[in-house]
C-alpha cells in the first residue's frame, strides 16, 4: 500500500515510478 500512496501522492506519473521504487527497494 506504500506504493499506492506514493503514487496518489505525486499523481499518474508517480504510479509507475512508485511501483518500480518499491521493487527495486
Amino acid at each position: 500500500e506504500q506504493g499506492s500512496k506514493f503514487a496518489i501522492r505525486e499523481g499518474g506519473l508517480t504510479v509507475g515510478a512508485g511501483v518500480i521504487t518499491k521493487i527495486i527497494a
